[in-house]
C-alpha cells in the first residue's frame, strides 16, 4: 500500500516511516512542507496519506489546504489528518466533502502502533477514523444551533462514536448498552438532523459530518 507523509519534524517523519515499512506500507514521498505536499499527493496519487495540519512555510494549516486541494484535483484520496490541533474549518471541509477516506488523529492521543497502523488500513479502504476529541469540539461549536441543540446527552455520545466508525454493536459495548438501544438513539440523532439512516457506518459518519459542515 502507497503512503505519502506529510511531517516537518525530523524525528517524527523518520519514525512514522519506519512504523509504516515495518507493517507492509511503502512510503512514495515523505515531505515537511505544504507545497511539496501538494505536488506528491497529485504526483503519487497514494493509497493512502497521513498529513500533519501545521506545515512550513506558514505553520498555519498548510497540510489541510493541501489535502483539500488534493481532494479537489481526486476526489476521494484517502487522507488521514495526524496533528496536535483541531483546525476547526478545514476539518470540517475535509471531512463532510462526501467521499469518504478520510481521518483525524490527534498526536498525543495515539496510545500505540496498532491503534495508529488500523487508523491507516481504515481511511485507505474508504472508511472514517476519528478521534472522539475532535468529534466532540466539532460538536460543542454547533451546541446551540438547531437542530444539533435537540440532541440529548445520551444522544451526543452515541454521535460521536458514530463518527467514529463505530457499529451499533460496538457503541453498545462501549457505553454498555444493547444494541437495540443504540439502534433506537440512532435512529432519534438522524431524525432531529433530518438525516436518512444507512446500514454503512461510513455513509452515516459522512452524513452527520455533512450536516456539521453545512451548519457551520
Amino acid at each position: 500500500m502507497r503512503v505519502v507523509l506529510a511531517e516537518d519534524l525530523y524525528l517524527l517523519r523518520d519514525g512514522l516511516i519506519r512504523l509504516l515499512e515495518a507493517h507492509g506500507f511503502e512510503i512514495v514521498a515523505a515531505v515537511e512542507s505544504g507545497p511539496e505536499l501538494r505536488r506528491a499527493l497529485v504526483e503519487h496519487r497514494p493509497d493512502v496519506s497521513v498529513v500533519d495540519v501545521r506545515l512550513p512555510p506558514t505553520y498555519t494549516d498548510e497540510g489541510l489546504q493541501a489535502a483539500l486541494y488534493a481532494r479537489r484535483e481526486l476526489p476521494g484520496l484517502p487522507i488521514l489528518v495526524l496533528s496536535q490541533h483541531v483546525e476547526q474549518l478545514y476539518a470540517r471541509e475535509l471531512l463532510a466533502d462526501g467521499a469518504g477516506g478520510v481521518g483525524y488523529l490527534l498526536k498525543d492521543r495515539v496510545l500505540g502502533a496498532d491503534q495508529f497502523i488500523d487508523a491507516v488500513r481504515r481511511v485507505a479502504a474508504g472508511g472514517t477514523a476519528m478521534d472522539p476529541e475532535v468529534i466532540a469540539k466539532l460538536l460543542t461549536t454547533k451546541a446551540a444551533n438547531e437542530p444539533l441543540g435537540r440532541l440529548t446527552p445520551r444522544e451526543r455520545e452515541v454521535l460521536e462514536l458514530m463518527a467514529q466508525g463505530r457499529s451499533n454493536a460496538a457503541i453498545g459495548q462501549r457505553l454498555f448498552l444493547s444494541e437495540s438501544a443504540v439502534g433506537k438513539h440512532t435512529a432519534s440523532i438522524f431524525a432531529k438532523l433530518d438525516l436518512t439512516p444507512s446500514d454503512d457506518d461510513n455513509r452515516r459518519v459522512l452524513a452527520v459530518l455533512a450536516y456539521l459542515n453545512q451548519a457551520s
